[in-house]
């Protein structure tokens, strides 16, 4: 029987990662796994997504070129 809801959700993820390989397999990975992924390539909007869709987890790379993380 199929669910009556769609797709369960696991958790959901606020990805910040400026480099697109690192931030693919995050992406794809987490996916997989059934969690909603949020991305942010640059640190300018990770404050903004956060506000708009208060993730579960934050994966924060430290190292941004335009916002210290």
């Amino acid at each position: 029987m199929p669910p009556l809801f769609g797709p369960v959700v696991m958790a959901s993820f606020l990805v910040i990662e400026d480099e697109a390989d690192i931030h693919e397999v995050l992406d794809y990975n987490l996916r997989q796994a059934g969690h909603e992924v949020i991305s942010a390539l640059r640190g300018k909007d990770r404050l903004r997504l956060a506000r708009e869709r208060p993730p579960d987890l934050v994966l924060l790379d430290l190292m941004l070129p335009d916002v210290a993380g």
